[in-house]
């Protein structure tokens, strides 16, 4: 089989987002994301790409796994999760960037007791 037949075969993933490439949610690599209603079941209408997030969120995930375990590029699973929690379908959970004093602080304690831990 030749590369260009075996390459049209495939979609390509932006076509899953119709070409978006920002997300309207902040999601970082290190987010973690898990399904907002545990008995919540996916719509019928839902694209596979899509459905098969939501079903790896019913335990929380953070953006870089689901990317990886699903082969998908990581922009196009932020813009798909991004989709999923306008519709209250999948939770995202507030992430620590280290940008706010508190955030800080919490940092700065973590970090103080693992220095502890192997000390």
């Amino acid at each position: 089989m030749s590369y260009r037949r075996r390459r049209s075969g495939r979609i390509r993933p932006y076509t899953f987002t119709g070409g978006r490439t920002r997300s309207r949610h902040p999601l970082m690599v290190q987010t973690l994301v898990s399904i907002a209603d545990p008995g919540t079941q996916p719509p019928s209408s839902m694209m596979p790409e899509a459905r098969n997030i939501f079903e790896l969120c019913r335990t929380a995930r953070s953006v870089a796994e689901l990317s990886a375990e699903l082969k998908i590029p990581l922009g196009v699973t932020q813009v798909l999760l991004s989709d999923l929690a306008d519709q209250d379908l999948v939770y995202i959970h507030p992430t620590i960037t280290g940008h706010s004093p508190s955030e800080n602080q919490v940092l700065e304690r973590a970090l103080r007791g693992l220095e502890r831990l192997f000390q």
